[in-house]
């Protein structure tokens, strides 16, 4: 695994020294051995490479990564170039070009929001091939919400995008006054219609951060042709 490096690594840094975290290092070497693992274990903290620490405006937290060959590439939601587009991103899309006059784009790679800022930090980091969920309660739970925590005591302002009961029930670990949570039901087309449509959260968060003196996020992602 590459390493995090700069503010992310000395924030985790007692992270890497604890029990959980050794077994769970253990765990990867084996199952990347012997089993075929998404995404590749040099994209697997690509949010954290993408988005610094001293850099993040805007979280969004998924549960699990793809786990089709070609899809993960370590940031949430968001797929290769070339692949085709998830229908929870593809409804995240439907979602912007409502809330913000977006068009839909014809990729799925969301690198452009993660170098403004916008965190897509998955809970758990790793999948088996074709076996979703594989990798829960492994350590990656344990990790990621300490990366939440840490999230929360930045003294500044943020907007956490919470969407679905899994990510909401990460709200616990949210407490600083300066920021701003923003729930709804997740984008899946199993529950976008229960609230996710019509959540305004892009408009919302954008005018919280031009209200705070930070630069919005221009949430178009643009065709690759």
């Amino acid at each position: 695994m590459p390493p995090i490096k700069g503010e992310w690594e000395k924030a985790l840094s007692e992270e890497f020294k604890k029990d959980y975290y050794l077994a769970l290092y253990k765990k990867l070497l084996s199952e990347y051995r012997e089993h075929t693992i998404f995404p590749p274990k040099q994209d697997i903290f690509n949010a954290y490479h993408f988005t610094p620490l001293e850099k993040v405006k805007v979280v969004i937290i998924g549960q699990d990564p793809y786990h089709d060959v070609g899809q993960a590439h370590g940031l949430c939601f968001s797929v290769q170039k070339g692949i085709d587009i998830p229908p929870s991103l593809s409804n995240i899309y439907q979602e912007l070009q409502k809330e913000l006059g977006c068009y839909i784009p014809d990729n799925g790679c969301l690198y452009k929001w993660a170098e403004q800022g916008v965190f897509l930090l998955n809970a758990v980091l790793t999948v088996r091939a074709h076996r979703a969920g594989s990798h829960q309660n492994i350590g990656w739970e344990e990790f990621t919400d300490a990366t939440i925590k840490i999230l929360n005591e930045q003294d500044r302002p943020m907007v956490f995008m919470l969407w679905g009961n899994f990510a909401i029930s990460k709200k616990a670990f949210i407490n600083n006054p300066k920021h701003l949570i923003l729930t709804a039901p997740h984008p899946s087309p199993l529950s976008a219609y229960r609230g996710f449509f019509g959540c305004d959260h892009f408009k919302k968060a954008n005018e919280f951060l031009k209200e705070n003196g930070l630069e919005e996020i221009d949430w178009q992602i643009e065709n690759i042709n």
